[in-house]
Parts: C-alpha cells; sequence; structure tokens
C-alpha cells in the first residue's frame, strides 16, 4: 500500500489509529478522583464517596470486608496497595505446605489458576478460537451432503464461525498493516527532525518533503495535543495498536496457538479444582492493579489515589490473561473467593462465546449460598446486550432462574449531559442493573505507578467498593440486601442521552440502557443501608 492510500484508509475508514485518538481529542478531562466527587458541590457525575464520608460516616466504626478481584493479577507491593492486600490468616508464607488444607499451598494472597511451577499464561486465544480449535478436525474435510440432521446443525454453526474467525483476521490484518505504515511514515518524520521526543512546534516547523510527510504533519498536529508529549501520543496510539493487533493474529485468532499445556491441568475436566500457582500478579498486573485502586486505594496516605472502600483487603485471583478468561477458571476462581471469605467480588472481564457455561453458573450459585455479592462489568462493545450476550450472565443456562446476588454495571462519564453514557459501555434494559463512573479513571499500576483508563471494568469495581463500603459498616445485611440499597438510591437519570447505532447517532431515556434507569451513588445508598440495618 503507498502512503496516500495508507493515510486515506486510516483517515476515512475509522481506523484503531484515528478511532483512539479521535476520542482523546474530544474528551474533556475531569476533576481528580471525579468517581467520588459529588454533582451539586463538585460538578461532576461522581458517586458522592466524599460527601459520604464526611456527613455520614465521620466516627462510625468498621468491619473488614474482603474483595475478591477475578482478574489477571495485582501488584501486591503497590505503595497505595500493599497496606490493604488480603493475608490468609492460616497459611504460612513459602513453606510449600497447604496449611490450611484448602487445596492450595502458600495462597497467602490469593491464587493464580492460569499458572503452574512451569510459569504463567500470558496470552490466550479468544473462546471464538477454542470452540472452533474443538471441532477443527471433526468438520474440517467432511462433507456435509453425508451428515445426519443433528450433526449437519452443529456444522452450519461450526462454518459460521469459521467465517466470523476470518473475519476477526482479515480485519486485524489490515489494521496492524496500516499501522504499521502510519508508524514507518511517522518514524522517518520524526528521523528527519532528529529528536527522540520532538515537541508540536517541531512538527509546526516541519517543511514537508513528500506527500506522506504532509500527511503526517497534519495528523500530529491535529492529534498530538491531547497527548502529554509526543512520546505518549505515539506508545498509546501507535505502538499500542500495533500490538493489540500483533497479539490478535498471534494469538488471541490463532488456531495453532495454544496456552493450558503451561497448566498441566486436564481440561476437558471442568470440575477440576487443584491447580495453578501462588502468583497473584502474574506477567501483567495493570488490569487488576487498577481495578483494585479503585476499589479500595489507601484513603488517608497522601499517596497516589482514593478508593471508594476503606476498610477492605483485596484478595487477588488471577485467572484472566490477554485473551479469554476460561470457564473453568473462572468457576475455580469464584469458589476460591466464597471459601476463603470473600464477600464480594469483582469480575471485569467477558466474552461474546462461553465453553461451559453451567461450571460457571453452579459456581456462582455457591457463592450466593455463602452470602457473596457478585458485580460484574457489561462490556465495552457499545452493545445491547438484551440482544448481544456477553458471559458470564446472571440467568442460568439450565432455565432454573439468575443469580440474585448479581449486579451488571455499565459505565458513565463524568459530565450530566447527553455524553453521561460512556460511548463504549455496553447497555440493556433488561439485563445490565446500574451505571457507574468508567471514563478517565486514575486509579493504581504496576511499580507504584498511576494511570487513566475507561471501561466497564473501571466501572464495575466502582460498584464493587460501593458494595464493601455498605458491608463494612452494616454487616448485618446480606448480599442481597446491599444489591437491593443500591439499586434503590441510584440517581435517577431524567434526560436523554446519545447512543450510537452503527452510523447512526440517536437520542433515548437513560431508562432504556438499565433495569434503574441511574448511577450509583454511595450517600444515597448509606442513607438507606442505615435504615434498613435499623429496621433488621
Amino acid at each position: 500500500m503507498n502512503s496516500i492510500s495508507l493515510f486515506k484508509n486510516l483517515l476515512l475508514a475509522g481506523s484503531f489509529l484515528i478511532t483512539v485518538a479521535v476520542q482523546a481529542q474530544t474528551n474533556e478531562k475531569p476533576k481528580p478522583n471525579w468517581q467520588n466527587l459529588d454533582l451539586k458541590t463538585d460538578g461532576m457525575f461522581g458517586i458522592s464517596t466524599e460527601r459520604a464520608y464526611t456527613d455520614l460516616l465521620k466516627g462510625k466504626k468498621s468491619t473488614k470486608v474482603i474483595v475478591a478481584v477475578i482478574d489477571g493479577g495485582v501488584d501486591i507491593n503497590h505503595e497505595d496497595l500493599k497496606n490493604i492486600i488480603w493475608v490468609n490468616p492460616k497459611e504460612t508464607a513459602t513453606n510449600n505446605t497447604d496449611d490450611d488444607k484448602n487445596g492450595y499451598s502458600d495462597d497467602l494472597h490469593g491464587w493464580d489458576f492460569i499458572g503452574s511451577a512451569k510459569g504463567n499464561v500470558h496470552y490466550d486465544n479468544m473462546e471464538l478460537t477454542r470452540i472452533l480449535k474443538k471441532d477443527w478436525l471433526k468438520f474440517a474435510y467432511v462433507n456435509p451432503d453425508t451428515l445426519k440432521p443433528a450433526d449437519l446443525i452443529i456444522y452450519k454453526q461450526h462454518k459460521k464461525l469459521t467465517d466470523e474467525l476470518q473475519k476477526k483476521r482479515n480485519e486485524a490484518q489490515a489494521n496492524l498493516q496500516n499501522i504499521a505504515g502510519f508508524k514507518q511514515a511517522l518514524e522517518s518524520v520524526q528521523g528527519k527532525l532528529a529528536n527522540d521526543n520532538p515537541t508540536l512546534r517541531d512538527f509546526q516547523d516541519l517543511i514537508p518533503q513528500s506527500n506522506a510527510d504532509a500527511q503526517v504533519k497534519s495528523i500530529v498536529l491535529r492529534l498530538m495535543p491531547t497527548f502529554k508529549d509526543y512520546k505518549e501520543f505515539k506508545n498509546k496510539v501507535i505502538d499500542e495498536g500495533f500490538d493489540h493487533y500483533n497479539e490478535q493474529l498471534t494469538y488471541h485468532l490463532n488456531l495453532d496457538y495454544e496456552s493450558r499445556d503451561l497448566v498441566g491441568d486436564n481440561y476437558a475436566d471442568s470440575n477440576e479444582r487443584y491447580y495453578g500457582n501462588n502468583d497473584v500478579a502474574g506477567p501483567d498486573a495493570d488490569h487488576g492493579s487498577h481495578v483494585s485502586g479503585i476499589i479500595a486505594a489507601v484513603r488517608d496516605n497522601t499517596l497516589g489515589i482514593k478508593g471508594v472502600a476503606n476498610d477492605v483487603a483485596i484478595m487477588s485471583v488471577r485467572t484472566v490473561p490477554n485473551g479469554d478468561e476460561r470457564d473453568k477458571d473462572v468457576a475455580n476462581a469464584i469458589r476460591y473467593a466464597a471459601d476463603n471469605g470473600a464477600k464480594v467480588v469483582n469480575m471485569s472481564f467477558g466474552k461474546p462465546y462461553s465453553w461451559d457455561k453451567k461450571v460457571v453458573d453452579d459456581a456462582v450459585k455457591y457463592a450466593i449460598s455463602k452470602d457473596v455479592l457478585l458485580i460484574h462489568a457489561a462490556g465495552n462493545d457499545n452493545q445491547n446486550i438484551d440482544k448481544e450476550t456477553h458471559f458470564p450472565t446472571a440467568v442460568y443456562e439450565d432455565k432454573s432462574g439468575m443469580a440474585d446476588a448479581w449486579i451488571e454495571v455499565g459505565a458513565s462519564g463524568f459530565k450530566d449531559d447527553k455524553t453521561l453514557k460512556a460511548s463504549f459501555s455496553n447497555y440493556g434494559k433488561n439485563t445490565v442493573d446500574v451505571f457507574a463512573p468508567g471514563v478517565a479513571i486514575n486509579s493504581t499500576t504496576p511499580n507504584s505507578t498511576y494511570s487513566e483508563h475507561d471501561g466497564t471494568s473501571m466501572a464495575a469495581p466502582v460498584v464493587a467498593g460501593l458494595a464493601a463500603l455498605i458491608r463494612s459498616y452494616y454487616p448485618k445485611l446480606t448480599a442481597i440486601q446491599v444489591k437491593d440499597v443500591i439499586l434503590k438510591s441510584v440517581i435517577k437519570i431524567s434526560h436523554k442521552v446519545n447512543i450510537k447505532e452503527g452510523n447512526r447517532e440517536k437520542s433515548i431515556a437513560f431508562e432504556e440502557l438499565c433495569k434503574t434507569g441511574g448511577i450509583v451513588n454511595a450517600y444515597n445508598a448509606l442513607q438507606l443501608a442505615a435504615n434498613m440495618d435499623g429496621a433488621n
């Protein structure tokens, strides 16, 4: 592809580069700690956590609540997390013994279900890829005319999934080529500027020597001002995009890639429980650390950020690789959390296909029987999940009902206007319960750093933190009562919000996005919890 075609595609086709950069360009910056601020007093549509601490919780006693973070790992040594990491009181560290007889040796801070003595899984397939691999030999060379009716149905579904995988691979390949071409052109211009971190003025003064140079200059001048400097712009927009699509092709959508040998379990046995290792950070603890900080980063240490809850122990249950989590691991993570004292479980993950939904459903039922409240992120595909399934779900596969101690969370922004629904957030009038802050959330990242992330992955831990806060100050309330408090105390949204359907944007009532039609609010929730606690 020549340079002109490359840039035309980048500008007109809505590639990763322009999508990411335009979002960065149009997003205003909220106030620090905005997710905990109050709309009336601070002008930010947070959940009024700070107001609740000042007006409702001062002088009140709390009890520690264990929150399990089922994720990709947590940096337990982070300056703003190390004092709130769960410590298994019945386990002696590094003695290679299962002291508490729970089946997991040296599980001092949690467990890793995607590792072994050999190491840790970093990358994995998407569930779509794994499902196709399972039936690949069965249908690779079959003549559909010879199949029995029951097998023909399975074959047609397999063919549909095969076409979907190929479409995704084609899209990833095209995007990778586009970004690689732009990256090459950008680095060529950077070389001409003879500066590892050129300034905006450097690009303004650049005299283009080709049409490609002119296009690079135009794009950089338009997009770079939304970033701290050139290095951040290149890293966030170019390098991360390149890595993303390269990982899709190499691992996520690659039928030949297999990670499970590293774990060493019998993957065919969904009921197998005891495998893994005690490395709760793993090779990439960015996402899980960010989630943990939102829930409970130390509030009074003058460092970094403030979590929602002030008396929490974070239990890291590493389950989610770079790729889709596996149902067997999710089920075991939920059971581990429930068996080891967690009262709130945060699940900031999801996928469009499920290998074994029943094993997850059974684990959810088990956790709820132990008075555990599960919080799940609705997903970031701007889909109506009343129509498009996003696993795991609260509805049981066997049609026996649905998980009653489960909250499904969409993501909201900081402005009380038509942009209140985060543009990426999934929604569903019948499947999403509430919305919570999930845009430009600053939180803890590995090596005692901090960064902003967007996603329902950030909104779910806001709700998990709120649930932990309620359970900490009103421990007599059950998981189902806490859910009831959170849902009944939302700030109802009376105005319409923008939502994009395909290429069309329309305005709809917020009550069409979730069951409650509102944003969670800590101040209201704690007032309602106090009344409910008094009535017990």
